[in-house]
């Protein structure tokens, strides 16, 4: 059966298609798109309207995309911008009206633990003690796990678009970074979980696959040389210094550095570097897979329980009129 997924972030939407068969996914295709959904959010407002727009087109391009591959049964997640937007609800509703497409708001916990199974599908070596990172346009999730099993997930009030947007300065996004990871660090502790000499820290999203792109000067991205790929916490350090000072029209001349990132990296880098910092890592491992390929695993598993090509019941909370 074939199946879709659409991780619908606050800066990027992702599809991937792929056929099931019992219960694994074999890849199809990926397609990827800078939104910026949470370009111009509001607390008072919600998503904007050019925002809102252009969520509309991305998804629609989708929907197209997944029909001309006859994709019967999909999972579609909307995440931090959706879920905080006063206008959420509504946004949803037009998408499905306008395109087909059922999104599902999903939240930090579940999003955290869906990354981990998705970066678990990727990565080249399960460590007993993880530590994932997933640095998003709304908000950050840290996911703890031992032995392959989530002990500790949290979604943090943390995204580069929000960050970037909402304070401006290095200096102001900075300081609430510390402030917010020096409080997850507290909760941490308070739960009796320790961070260990050995614990990995392996690194999901845009944030970490630019930073392994710059790195590798890559003309042209390659998620293969990318995933799996070890950064130090100095070489982390040398690409901030290097971006830091530079225009965002000067940082798109850096190979390796999509458009659509070159204002939101410099508040990535700094909550990635001070996640490093504060709990003693110095390296980390970047992952090409997280969200979408875990939804795409939670589609897989349930497939021969739910059709959308014969219209099964009990679908409503993945993709409608799919075919």
């Amino acid at each position: 059966m074939r199946c879709a997924a659409i991780d619908f972030g606050t800066n990027t939407a992702r599809l991937l298609i792929g056929d099931c068969e019992e219960r694994k996914l074999i890849t199809l295709l990926v397609e990827r798109e800078v939104v910026r959904l949470g370009g111009g959010f509001s607390d008072d407002y919600g998503l904007s309207n050019e925002a809102q727009k252009r969520g509309l087109d991305c998804l629609k391009r989708f929907s197209a995309i997944i029909r001309e591959y006859g994709a019967c049964y999909i999972k579609a997640s909307a995440t931090s911008a959706v879920r905080d937007a006063v206008n959420g609800a509504s946004f949803v509703a037009q998408v499905k009206r306008e395109t087909g497409i059922q999104l599902k708001v999903i939240d930090g916990d579940l999003e955290g633990r869906l990354t981990l199974n998705g970066v678990f599908s990727g990565i080249d070596v399960i460590h007993d003690d993880m530590m994932v990172l997933d640095v998003g346009g709304g908000s950050t999730e840290i996911t703890i796990s031992e032995y392959g099993v989530p002990k500790f997930v949290r979604s943090l009030p943390l995204g580069v678009v929000r960050l970037t947007e909402g304070f401006g300065s290095s200096q102001s996004m900075y300081e609430r970074i510390v402030t917010i990871i020096n409080q997850l660090e507290s909760e941490i502790v308070s739960n009796g979980i320790s961070i260990k000499s050995e614990t990995e820290l392996v690194s999901t999203a845009g944030t970490a696959t630019t930073l392994a792109a710059i790195q590798m000067k890559m003309d042209k991205y390659d998620c293969g040389r990318v995933n799996n790929f070890i950064i130090s916490r100095k070489d982390v350090g040398l690409i901030y210094d290097m971006l830091l000072p530079m225009t965002p029209s000067e940082r798109l001349t850096v190979p390796g550095l999509e458009k659509g990132r070159e204002d939101l990296i410099i508040a990535g880098i700094l909550i990635t570097i001070h996640v490093m910092d504060r709990f003693g890592f110095k390296r980390l491992k970047v992952s090409d897979y997280g969200l979408l390929e875990g939804l795409a695993l939670s589609a897989a598993e349930s497939a021969n329980s739910v059709n959308l090509c014969d219209n099964a019941p009990g679908s409503g909370e993945l993709l409608v009129n799919a075919k």
